[in-house]
């Protein structure tokens, strides 16, 4: 996969004619990945708190310990996004020329109310053609506590979700084992399509978003080095849907595969199937970090001052607003689009970024997957109970047996 980055890469930027014309290859691949997200999430889910549901102080502490820590990785990562703003000042003397477009119509708050009736399908078959992923995790956690208060008339059905599981983990290998050809195809058309004349003129900003980006690996790192785990190796073992998440730009076609990797690390999964898909749903650190730094980098490029009132503005919205565009449609635009209203500044200003979006998202969606590994790992730690411990203890030892020989 990585040599596929790489060949992309040279390919797209040397042949830009013969690398449009890979695109399908690319969407190809997303689009099988997409078709299998789904069924992956209601089945991973529902078995999830199937298996707690007779252990609901195990599901409370889980659900503490995942929310604190995605609002605690939530504000970090805006500090760290307004302290590199305040440290560079990536957007002082830029020009304010387009570089790209903005959808039309796009949202510049979110109605809260319709946010929370969409999380609940009025036709759970509907939601899931539409892929939306916070109806089906609502109605995969009500089927699942629902299936564990029937106790031994629940087995047939758990059975057949158990093996809908598997299925759709054994068709993750055969999408994925076409990855790097993916990778190489996706990156070649990016390239050839985006080019570099755009990056080269906001090459301050994309420095500072990737040098932020590194600073929430080693916060990362440091975390689980304090949880007792080796961060090097987490970070081989989950590598694999990281450049996945690179390349591609899409989180969700991440899922399936992160969910194996961790498995086979010796998650349990009852918590992967918890914690993962409300992570991809509501945890986006590198995300969020960019939404402050893009906020910051506009301001300073329209002349407003970053006083320690408006500062206090864009942390308190964009926690707010990263949470609150889960479920919109371009939720990362809506975001950022709520915070520049907020300070005052035009939503026209997005385009001034837009031609670099596709780069900074590729980094920002790589180092969301690794926060949402931290976010299982940490629940692993503080959440787990004796009988997850001695679920992991089969599967963890074959992971050690193949580093060992590799």
């Amino acid at each position: 996969m990585l040599a596929g980055l790489a060949l992309g890469l040279l390919v797209g930027l040397m042949w830009p004619d013969f690398s449009k014309a890979l695109r399908p290859l690319g969407t190809a691949f997303v689009e099988a990945i997409k078709m299998i997200v789904i069924p992956v999430v209601f089945a991973t889910v529902t078995l999830g708190i199937y298996r707690m549901g007779r252990e609901l102080h195990t599901l409370g502490r889980i659900a503490v310990v995942c929310f604190g820590y995605f609002y605690v990785a939530t504000v970090v990562s805006i500090l760290i996004g307004l302290g590199l703003n305040a440290l560079f000042h990536p957007g002082a003397g830029a020009s304010l020329v387009a570089t790209g477009k903005i959808p039309a119509n796009l949202a510049v708050s979110v109605d809260w109310v319709q946010f929370f009736m969409d999380m609940i399908p009025s036709n759970v078959l509907a939601a899931m053609a539409q892929q939306k992923v916070l109806p089906t995790l609502v109605f995969s956690i009500l089927f699942g506590l629902a299936l564990a208060s029937l106790g031994e008339t629940a087995r047939p059905v758990v059975a057949l979700l158990d093996a809908v599981m598997q299925a759709m983990f054994k068709i993750t290998r055969w999408i994925t084992s076409t990855a790097p050809i993916a990778v190489f195809a996706i990156v070649a058309w990016l390239f050839a399509s985006q080019g570099l004349a755009t990056v080269t003129a906001l090459a301050k900003l994309v420095l500072v978003m990737y040098l932020g980006l590194a600073i929430l690996v080693l916060v990362f790192w440091l975390i689980l080095a304090a949880i007792g785990e080796r961060p090097i190796a987490v970070t081989r073992a989950i590598m694999e849907p990281v450049i996945l998440g690179f390349s591609t730009r899409s989180s969700e076609v991440t899922l399936p595969v992160h969910m194996e990797k961790l498995r086979a690390m010796g998650v349990p999964d009852r918590i992967i199937g918890v914690v993962l898909p409300l992570g991809y749903a509501f945890n986006r650190d590198g995300s969020i970090m960019y939404f402050a730094l893009a906020v910051t980098f506009l301001a300073e490029a329209y002349g407003v001052p970053l006083t320690g009132s408006a500062l206090f503005t864009i942390l308190m919205v964009t926690t707010i607003a990263s949470k609150g565009s889960a479920n919109v449609p371009s939720g990362g635009l809506v975001a950022v689009a709520m915070v520049l209203t907020a300070i005052g500044l035009p939503v026209e200003a997005l385009a001034i970024i837009a031609g670099v979006d596709a780069f900074l998202d590729m980094g920002r969606t790589a180092v969301n997957v690794f926060g949402n590994t931290v976010a299982v790992k940490l629940v692993q730690r503080f959440a787990a109970t004796t009988a997850d411990a001695d679920a992991a203890a089969p599967a963890a030892a074959p992971v050690g047996a193949e580093a060992a020989e590799a």
